[in-house]
């Protein structure tokens, strides 16, 4: 987990990470969320959706983002404030995933960043992007 302080940041600094998305995943996040609509629980009506399989909870996947931030840019003293999400393209169980984030903003006088970030699959392609806004809370 990184432990970056305000005076370390600066727009441009990045960082990524990559997740393989598993069935398992997709599984506990129907559990959690309630979301059982069948895209994400039936192979049969996500063909008929005309998708290769279920499709991944799009919130799933844009729980990501708060690992990015909260794990790793800025890490230990964020706070997320809000994000927000356009989902480009569908997930599926077994999809590599990349995510990436890079600060574009800051505010000194509420030391808030903000972080445009996208996710991509192995196959390069876009699946979401967002726009996160993070406070900084030094203790």
């Amino acid at each position: 987990m990184n432990s970056y302080h305000w005076s370390q940041l600066s727009p441009g600094l990045q960082h990524s990470f990559e997740v393989e998305l598993t069935g398992a995943m997709i599984r506990s996040f129907l559990r959690l969320s309630g979301d059982n609509n069948p895209l994400h629980t039936s192979k049969t009506f996500a063909a008929q959706a005309g998708f290769r399989d279920v499709v991944a909870h799009g919130m799933l996947t844009a729980s990501l983002y708060s690992r990015l931030v909260g794990v790793y840019l800025p890490g230990r003293y964020c706070l997320l404030h809000g994000i927000d999400v356009e989902f480009v393209g569908p997930v599926f169980s077994g999809d590599r995933l990349l995510v990436q984030g890079e600060i574009f903003h800051l505010n000194e006088a509420y030391r808030r960043i903000e972080v445009k970030a996208s996710i991509t699959n192995g196959g390069n392609e876009l699946v979401s992007r967002a726009k996160i806004r993070v406070g900084l809370h030094e203790y």
